[in-house]
């Protein structure tokens, strides 16, 4: 029942009287009754709406964008205004609500049910603002889904339905972003060979949340004619994300392309938060661990206009032993295959293997340091061991890889043999 009067409001939103009734006038939004004297009353989901409302408007949202996200939301949910004060009871003393709701995404989207998984989306949106959302609940719940993948206890089918409906969320909002009001424009890109988009989508939503202008290209961007694209869009930086290693190599290449026209790198993901040390090697500029830690960031280096990285090249060993590598692939992933024949591994474990540790190898050889292969032999390890591969027969096929490279390109692939004999192999239990 309203019992609000215009003082109450004024005290819990801090809105004028003239305020309440603009709104009320212009977008219809307040339906607020008359007391026996004629005073205006206001529900208590009134009071909420408007103190979410401000708090967008406060983020720098104008109050007619931040109204149309409000209905966009509601369409979602048809009770809206009813279930934000429902759901503050609901989940009043039951700590975090975002992370409640996460986990309700998370295991909505183990179900493959999608009317939970946007109803546990639509009740963020409804109590915190876009940009918390994106970090607490879909960063939080894929980092989770990734990890039960990696454990063996995810499908593939699992983790792509939550990025799909994650994706499809971000787009929708992408569409009711503010206006871009910074000067300067950003191209956002995944490097070669990067399939995970979705930390750069949530970036670049966030930054144009913030009023930047911000042209996304999505995933495995391919170089060829990136300059001229960076010169049509006139960008002034590119942001990009790496997850995994061989992505992290891809991005030195997609430096190479912006440095020539002078235009920055600037670069984050996954893989840097795993090995240290690793951001040092591309030429560009590290945005940290945190997503929502990077415009900050990135608003600096515009207002420093920090000049390009330069890049330096690997040593000629490592040039040698990589187009070697490259030349031999197959010939060397056949041998290993034919050493391996008696031993009792799989051929999807086998394929499993020689994808994820050709590519870690090329990788490593083209940033020009071989135990950057450290980790991803640590976490091919583990991985193999989650898919039912133990830790001998993971040795077993170093052992024969080495003895592949030695055949298949000699003295010349003369970092990956060092690697490969000096192999100390680590069980997912010795971690630490």
């Amino acid at each position: 029942m309203p019992f609000y009067n215009v003082k109450m409001v004024n005290k819990e939103t801090g809105l004028s009287p003239a305020t309440l009734r603009a709104w009320e006038r212009r977008y219809g939004i307040l339906k607020p009754q008359r007391s026996s004297g004629g005073q205006r009353l206001y529900s208590e989901e009134e009071i909420l709406l408007l103190k979410w409302l401000v708090a967008r408007k406060n983020e720098g949202m104008s109050i007619s964008r931040a109204i149309d996200l409000w209905r966009n939301q509601a369409s979602q949910l048809p009770d809206q205004l009813h279930q934000s004060a429902g759901l503050q009871m609901e989940l009043r003393g039951s700590g975090d609500i975002l992370e409640k709701l996460s986990k309700d995404w998370t295991q909505a989207c183990l179900a493959f049910n999608e009317p939970a998984a946007e109803l546990a989306v639509a009740k963020a949106l409804a109590i915190s603002s876009p940009m918390k959302v994106c970090t607490r609940v879909f960063q939080r719940g894929l980092a989770e889904l990734g990890a039960g993948w990696y454990m063996g206890s995810v499908s593939v089918q699992q983790e792509h339905f939550a990025s799909a409906l994650a994706a499809r969320r971000l787009n929708a909002l992408f569409a009711i972003a503010p206006l871009p009001s910074r000067p300067g424009r950003l191209l956002a890109a995944c490097p070669p060979g990067e399939e995970h988009d979705l930390a750069l989508m949530m970036l670049s939503f966030m930054l144009r949340w913030q009023g930047w202008d911000v042209i996304y290209l999505g995933a495995n961007v391919s170089l060829e004619k990136l300059d001229a694209t960076l010169k049509a869009t006139r960008s002034r930086m590119i942001i990009s994300a790496a997850q995994t290693l061989p992505a992290a190599a891809s991005l030195v290449e997609m430096a190479k392309v912006a440095n020539d026209l002078s235009v920055p790198l600037a670069f984050g993901g996954g893989i840097f938060n795993e090995i240290e040390g690793l951001p040092q090697q591309i030429p560009g500029f590290y945005l940290g661990k945190e997503l929502d830690a990077a415009p900050p960031v990135i608003e600096m280096l515009f207002k420093r206009c920090q000049p390009v990285a330069e890049i330096q090249p690997p040593p000629s060993s490592y040039s040698t032993a990589l187009q070697k590598f490259k030349e031999n692939e197959a010939l060397i992933v056949s041998c290993t295959g034919q050493i391996l024949r008696p031993i009792p591994i799989s051929p999807s474990q086998l394929e499993l293997a020689n994808t994820q540790f050709t590519q870690a190898m090329a990788a490593a050889l083209a940033l020009g340091n071989i135990h950057l292969l450290d980790y991803s032999a640590q976490w091919l390890n583990g991985l193999l061991e989650n898919f039912g591969l133990s830790a001998k027969l993971a040795t077993q096929y170093y052992k024969a890889f080495f003895q592949a490279v030695q055949d298949q390109i000699g003295i010349q692939a003369g970092p990956i043999l060092e690697w490969l004999a000096g192999y100390k192999p680590v069980s997912s239990g010795e971690e630490g």
